[in-house]
Parts: structure tokens; C-alpha cells; sequence
């Protein structure tokens, strides 16, 4: 017997058919304009360097603009910076995120009532 039906969905942006960006690597850049570091921000989200570094190059084959800003090491050290265009992709698409879960709930209640959930199953 089921006890409740749920909707799940996720939303992702592509270029020309191929992934460019969804939830985990909008996650990966987030941490890398937190913590301005490839390093670090694979580390905060229990991800190695290297599938880090590939998820990110993946990114900046098919990227209309460049993501990363890179300094060397020295007196200041080094880091990774997002650039504008990244800080404002990722806005954008935080914004346009915002509510979408709300509404694909919102029409699955309209097909799916709480009180069908006894006949579906």
C-alpha cells in the first residue's frame, strides 16, 4: 500500500544538448566563490581535486565566457575566483530555481490530490 506519492524534479542548463549546469556543479561553484579555492571547495563538498578539476574543465569546453579566474601562489598566495559572468550565471539561475519546486508541486496536486493517494496503487 502506498503512503505517499511524490513529485521530484531537477532542472539543469545545456548547450547544444550537452549538461553544462545542474545542482551539483552549481553546488562545486558556489564553494569555489566561498572558499576561493578548487581545493577547498572539493574538500567542503566531499568531492577529490581531480573529479572536482574535470567537472569544472567539462564546463569551460562548452562555456560561452570564462568561468574561473586563476592567481599564483606568492606573498598572498594563490586562489580561483569565479568570474562576473559566472557570479551572474549563477545568480540567474538561483533566481530562476526559485519557486519552480512550488509550482511542480503546486500542478501534481492538481492530477494527484493527497486523498488519491489510497486509489494509486
Amino acid at each position: 500500500i502506498m503512503t505517499s506519492l511524490r513529485v521530484r524534479s531537477k532542472v539543469w542548463l545545456e548547450i547544444d544538448g550537452t549538461p553544462f549546469l545542474g545542482g551539483g556543479r552549481e553546488r562545486l561553484l558556489n564553494a569555489v566563490k566561498r572558499t576561493g579555492s578548487i581545493n577547498a571547495a572539493a574538500g567542503e563538498l566531499g568531492l577529490t581535486y581531480r573529479r572536482a578539476w574535470a567537472q569544472l574543465k567539462e564546463m569551460e569546453k562548452i562555456a560561452p565566457f570564462l568561468l574561473l579566474e586563476r592567481t599564483k601562489g606568492g606573498a598572498g598566495g594563490g586562489g580561483t575566483h569565479l568570474t562576473e559572468d559566472t557570479r551572474e550565471l549563477l545568480e540567474r539561475f538561483a533566481w530562476f530555481k526559485c519557486g519552480l519546486q512550488d509550482e511542480i508541486d503546486r500542478r501534481f496536486f492538481l492530477q494527484f490530490p493527497p486523498s488519491a493517494d489510497r486509489d494509486m496503487v
